[in-house]
């Protein structure tokens, strides 16, 4: 499932685009710009694909943004052998768990901070992501496990 939301700073917006596998809720790809290009969501996609393992029969879900629909992103979900599904047309519920996971960004990190530059921004938001979200954030949704945790006992078995 993916994404894009925007991130204050008092040089402007950042935008981060994330991919969360399903299975485990742990985010296997994102990225963060200034901008909102396809590229975003094409490195996002690059990463989870890099670190997600892919098997075969998988669907990615996006809303139907602009970034999501473009040639290049569908030509790449199709090079890969994966089934595009799409939000309804303005229904959030659709993509609730990369709802979910931007809520808890914002509420646990980015609310709670006033970036003075995107660096700062980008530092604290893949401290968040690589070191808390995946590896030490635990989901009741996941039995109380965290995602990292959940991926491993998957690998194991």
């Amino acid at each position: 499932m993916s994404d894009i939301t925007y991130i204050p700073t008092q040089e402007g917006w950042l935008y981060l685009a994330v991919t969360l596998d399903l299975f485990h809720r742990k985010v296997i790809g994102w990225a963060i710009d200034r901008w909102m290009p396809q590229q975003l969501v094409l490195d996002a996609f690059t990463m989870a694909m890099e670190n997600g393992r892919p098997g075969h029969g998988l669907s990615h879900h996006s809303d139907q943004g602009v970034q999501y629909a473009c040639k290049a992103f569908q030509a790449r979900l199709n090079t890969a052998g994966i089934q595009c599904s799409m939000s309804r047309k303005g229904n959030c519920w659709d993509n609730a768990v990369t709802e979910s996971f931007f809520h808890s960004l914002k509420v646990e990190l980015i609310h709670r901070r006033n970036y003075h530059t995107h660096q700062e921004a980008r530092i604290e938001i893949f401290d968040y992501i690589e070191v808390f979200y995946n590896r030490q954030r635990r989901h009741s949704a996941l039995g109380y496990l965290t995602p990292a945790e959940v991926e491993e006992m998957a690998i194991a078995a």
